[in-house]
């Protein structure tokens, strides 16, 4: 199975920022859409935004929207997610994955990843 590495987590007080970074020795990004999606405790996954492969028109969750950017250097294989204005529900585990296409906002893993990697722990909180 392929993998990923994800990373930035951590603990920040409400209001601060924080940038997620997903990259993969395993494939080339540049060849998909990718998202992020994050798991709240006790929660199901909930989809955060999807990127297309050349970096275009990514879209947002709602809960995120105007506070969150995703971008990608596709020359470094690296997906992030600049984290803004946090609060304390955005506390949950991060995970990126591969989209089945630019307007994909299910929290679903689409091939070729076939599950999620270890996350990356973002915990807001005063």
């Amino acid at each position: 199975a392929v993998q990923v590495v994800e990373s930035g987590g951590g603990l920040v007080q409400p209001g601060g920022s924080l940038r997620l970074s997903c990259t993969t020795s395993d494939f080339s990004l540049s060849s998909y859409s990718m998202k992020w999606v994050r798991q709240a405790p006790g929660k199901e996954l909930e989809w955060v935004s999807t990127i297309h492969s050349t970096g275009n028109g990514p879209i947002y969750a709602d809960s995120v929207k105007g506070r969150f950017s995703i971008s990608r250097d596709n020359a470094k294989n690296t997906l992030y997610l600049q984290m803004n204005s946090l609060k304390i529900e955005d506390t949950a585990v991060y995970y990126c994955a591969t989209g089945l296409h630019y307007l994909d906002n299910s929290p679903s893993f689409a091939p070729p990843m076939t599950s999620r990697g270890q996350g990356t722990q973002v915990t807001v909180s005063s």
